[in-house]
């Protein structure tokens, strides 16, 4: 079996984070390894509490893992400091496998989730990643870049790494389309599946993230990743389990099964 490794935050409420990652590399096949960045008091109605993971931990974590475990692929979420961020930096930088950088510092509601000093530092990280996936509100903080502005690309083909920008609504008479799209240098590539009308949207970004990475560690190309990975995340959608009290329900992770052959 195939091993695989999450370096993110803690959910307490299951639905997003290092839980989510977890659940979605089973999904796929994969014995998912963890490293904690930070603990959340969190449930479908917001968080309540954030405590940070010392830099000297979260290293500690990861070479646990490394040391002992076949890894061949990584992904990368909430990161929250600089200190955090310098660390993950010091352990990934040798690294021949696919990584995964999810830039987690803005919610879908326009929140900031990180320390503002160290949103600057993550660009550091981009040297290391096979592809970042930013939403709207990130991708515009981090390169300028706005939809349909072509003028705006002009920071985000200069990466070292590919950029896909996360749902864009995309309106097509009586229907709404889910859009991400992929920029790599001078070529893009549009994902699309229907877009759907839920509340159950909590960890949709991690999840997404988690399958790109969990399909790169079986062997697909990045295209490929991407399409099954948004294939997956809109069946957890159709499927979501309907729980918790708040506004933001979580996705159903094992909506298909297990998804490959272990």
């Amino acid at each position: 079996m195939k091993v695989i490794l999450t370096i993110a935050g803690s959910d307490s409420s299951g639905g997003a984070g290092i839980q989510a990652d977890l659940k979605t590399f089973e999904a796929f096949g994969l014995f998912g390894t963890s490293v904690i960045t930070v603990l959340t008091a969190q449930n479908t109605t917001g968080v309540t509490a954030i405590a940070e993971v010392q830099s000297s931990f979260v290293k500690a974590q990861i070479e646990a893992v490394l040391s002992d475990f076949d890894v061949v692929a990584i992904k990368i979420g909430m990161l929250y400091s600089k200190e955090i961020i310098q660390a993950v930096k010091e352990s990934i930088s040798d690294l021949k496998i696919p990584i995964v950088l999810d830039p987690v510092f803005i919610s879908k509601a326009g929140s900031h989730l990180i320390q503002e000093d160290a949103i600057k530092m993550m660009k550091e990280l981009f040297q290391y990643a096979v592809v970042i996936t930013p939403n709207k509100f990130e991708a515009h903080a981090l390169f300028g870049y706005k939809f349909g502005d072509s003028t705006s690309l002009k920071q985000i083909i200069e990466q070292p790494c590919a950029v896909l920008v996360k749902n864009h609504v995309l309106e097509m008479g009586d229907k709404k389309i889910s859009i991400d799209q992929l920029f790599f240098h001078h070529q893009k590539r549009i994902f699309q599946t229907p877009f759907i009308e839920t509340n159950n949207l909590h960890g949709t970004g991690c999840s997404y993230s988690s399958a790109i990475a969990a399909n790169l560690a079986l062997g697909k190309s990045l295209e490929g990743a991407i399409q099954s990975a948004k294939e997956f995340i809109n069946e957890a959608l159709l499927k979501a389990p309907q729980i918790g009290k708040g506004g933001h329900k979580p996705i159903n992770h094992k909506a298909g099964g297990v998804r490959v052959a272990l």
